[in-house]
């Protein structure tokens, strides 16, 4: 399967060298080319098999003599059936039925794109990383932290769609509240089909919602029903109301994304000291409940239905109770969780995160070592990796492209060492010789434009050179590039049928009224 899939990728790709390096967009933005980082290294372990194995029966614990709340109907039939034990809205599962369950998960799968090029292997060794989603407010060195709007959402999504590091959507990049919640998700959809020709993302508060974004990505991929059903075209995340609750829209997603063939990602919301035990042991066995639960619905569902587990413990700061992300906590639990994914050979999600309110120093070190345990630990979908803040409550324009200067320089440590002879330059070291250089050999000249990783953000030059042109920090260089980057802007190709098919639905949704609200 895995070769399959690898095969389908790389053919509906260019073929680039490995030392090719991408066109630059604007004067120094040197990116890679898009492709998805595939791990050389073998993943971190921290802890032992046994203690994997101690966190998986704690578990199972909690879900056979605790049980789930999950406020679904739905849900509680299609558990009853499989032979849960039942008490009002409390679900008790045995262990058996959980561990065969879920064995029918796939190990990977490939996530279709409106664009073939920007179809993604979810799983295996490979990583996917996203835009930031969801933020209440968005914030840029012009015009400060505001509520976000509809301005906010494209200019994300279009930026989204320049970068190569971005190789997917994980949710709307910010919440644009112009658009009323009645109809914001047919708002999204559209213009994230114009704007982008990456893989969609929609929420799961409304089974209309999903209904309506079922029949957009049918429109936009131009395909019928069986297909969409076969390719997964969409993602979901469904996060449980941790402690050990599921909200009933929640479930309903579960059960409709995995009977319709499309990607759930199950994601407890277990912060230690607040909605989980504050020992780590103890959260990471309460988030793998939580996880399995949801995973195992979606398998009752349709076995083989593409679902990922998602974890996202962290600690909260118990002076204020607010949470913290890039924390040595963080970290440990992120390599953690993807040893328990492997060993249940279930996709991964993760985050690249940070809990400060300015793209500073703390916001730099806190993102890199929640990058560093996310690639340790293997992840296969990386959430909010382009502009997070604040713990979530906004998404920085220049954070987008700071996070892509280190995304880059993630990737580029990932590209594997080529060993061929001519990689090891005898002739090179043997015509220069004792005390000399190599900056003019016929070795160094065929290599020096690609020879290391070029930086998009980075300022190497003398201080004097620097302070001379300016003096920017990396925040007024990254508030340039954006800009930049966005007056460069062009509309990827659409297909005129598929796009006047869309924008008839979208109208005619629009008209009707989208959603019911209370």
């Amino acid at each position: 399967m895995q070769n399959q899939q690898d095969k389908t990728i790389n053919n509906r790709r260019n073929r680039r060298s490995n030392h090719q390096r991408v066109k630059r967009t604007i004067d120094n933005f040197a990116q890679l080319p898009f492709e998805q980082p595939k791990a050389i290294h073998q993943p971190v372990n921290i802890i032992s098999e046994d203690n994997v194995q101690a966190i998986h029966s704690h578990s199972m614990d909690i879900l056979e003599k605790i049980g789930i709340e999950i406020l679904s109907p739905r849900a509680i039939s299609i558990f009853k059936k499989a032979g849960a034990r039942i008490d009002g809205e409390r679900v008790y599962v045995g262990r058996d039925i959980i561990e065969h369950a879920i064995k029918t998960a796939p190990s990977q799968f490939i996530l279709y794109a409106r664009n073939p090029a920007h179809n993604v292997i979810i799983g295996g060794d490979y990583m996917a990383f996203a835009m930031s989603a969801s933020a209440p407010n968005s914030c840029d060195l012009d015009n400060g932290r505001r509520p976000s709007n509809s301005d906010d959402f494209k200019n994300l999504t279009r930026l989204a769609q320049l970068i190569n590091s971005v190789h997917c959507m994980s949710g709307y990049p910010v919440e644009p509240q112009d658009w009323h919640v009645r109809t914001r998700h047919l708002h999204a959809m559209y213009h994230h089909a114009v704007l982008t020709d990456k893989s969609a993302y929609i929420y799961v508060l409304d089974r209309q919602m999903f209904e309506d974004a079922a029949e957009m990505i049918k429109i936009i991929r131009q395909i019928d029903h069986a297909q969409f059903c076969h390719e997964p075209s969409l993602l979901t995340i469904v996060n449980t109301n941790s402690p050990l609750k599921i909200d009933g829209p929640m479930a309903d997603g579960i059960i409709d994304f995995a009977a319709y063939g499309q990607a759930s990602c199950i994601t407890p919301f277990t912060l230690a000291g607040a909605m989980a035990p504050v020992s780590l042991p103890g959260a990471l066995a309460q988030q793998n409940a939580e996880a399995l639960f949801g995973i195992a619905l979606s398998q009752m569902v349709k076995a083989g239905a593409p679902v990922i587990y998602g974890g996202f413990t962290s600690n909260v700061d118990m002076k204020s109770g607010a949470p913290a992300f890039g924390t040595p906590e963080f970290m440990k639990a992120n390599i953690i969780t993807g040893q328990l994914t492997r060993y249940y050979n279930i996709p991964y999600r993760t985050s690249v995160v940070n809990a400060t309110n300015i793209p500073d120093a703390q916001a730099a070190y806190e993102t890199v070592f929640s990058l560093w345990s996310v690639v340790n630990g293997r992840g296969n979908l990386i959430k909010h990796a382009h502009g997070w803040m604040e713990g979530g409550l906004h998404t920085s324009y220049e954070k987008v492209i700071i996070d892509a200067a280190i995304n880059q320089m993630a990737f580029s440590f990932m590209k594997p060492l080529s060993f061929s002879e001519d990689e090891f330059a005898f002739d090179a070291i043997q015509d220069v010789g004792p005390g000399g250089h190599f900056f003019g050999t016929a070795h160094t000249l065929e290599r020096f434009e690609n020879a290391f990783h070029a930086p998009i953000l980075s300022d190497w030059r003398t201080y004097q050179n620097w302070q001379s042109d300016g003096g920017l920090d990396s925040y007024k260089r990254a508030n340039h590039i954006w800009k930049e980057l966005l007056s460069n802007y062009k509309e990827p190709y659409f297909d005129s049928k598929a796009r006047g098919e869309l924008e008839e639905f979208y109208n005619k949704r629009i008209d009707e009224g989208g959603i019911k609200t209370d």
